[in-house]
């Protein structure tokens, strides 16, 4: 009875030992499992942010022109500027893409150009979305990954889209009051992380990234 207690228990402590093994490696897969699965979400987001971006810069370049032919000199300028902000954001998350070893397949931008009141709006709307929604949870997926690069890329991105929202909308209103007439002419932006200001509110050194103003691109 002794010897036969004795091999009862030692098989019952092998089958522990062998369950707490195959939990252990179940885990583990679970784990890696997780971790590729946030990696695709993040490289699928770097490849719809630079979709985002280059469709953004080329209809933006489109509205400038439109806005010149309408008169509106200072918000051309002002398009001009952003559609530039935004190729910067597109060359910064396409670098952070090709760091993970991830290629995406070209594409052709489409977009639809309208009057400039109604471009102005599409663009807060557009950007709106972008800071709100879209960015947030980007950032969210590469900071659950630990992509510091993929989270900063977007972090630029994001506050950078703030700051267009709040210019499309003071140029919306002044348009609908007065024309263009009170629209800052002159427009500069960082060409590391794509910040923009107006000539009133640029800064000697970029608030995101720490760029000096002499490396500033200026529109006027």
């Amino acid at each position: 009875m002794k010897t036969s207690y004795k091999l009862l228990l030692l098989a019952s402590v092998a089958m522990l030992a062998f369950t707490g093994c195959q939990n252990k490696e179940n885990k583990e897969g679970e784990e890696t499992a997780q971790t590729e699965e946030v990696k695709e979400v993040t490289a699928d987001n770097l490849k719809n942010a630079i979709m985002g971006e280059l469709t953004a810069s080329a209809k933006y370049a489109a509205f400038s022109e439109k806005a010149k032919e309408e008169g509106f000199a200072h918000i051309a300028t002002l398009y001009a500027a952003v559609s530039k902000a935004e190729a910067i954001h597109a060359e910064n998350h396409q670098k952070v893409l090709a760091e993970l070893g991830v290629t995406m397949d070209p594409f052709t931008p489409t977009f639809e150009v309208k009057t400039t009141a109604e471009n102005l709006q599409a663009s807060i709307d557009g950007e709106t979305e972008e800071f709100t929604n879209m960015y947030p949870a980007y950032i969210e997926a590469a900071n659950t990954e630990g992509q510091d690069k993929a989270a900063r890329s977007f972090t630029w991105a994001n506050d950078t889209e703030k700051k267009h929202a709040a210019l499309f909308t003071s140029a919306l209103a002044t348009l609908n009051a007065d024309g263009d007439k009170a629209v800052p002419a002159e427009y500069y932006v960082c060409p590391v992380c794509g910040n923009t200001w107006d000539g009133a509110t640029v800064l000697d050194t970029c608030d995101f990234c720490g760029t000096a103003k002499d490396a500033y691109i200026a529109f006027k």
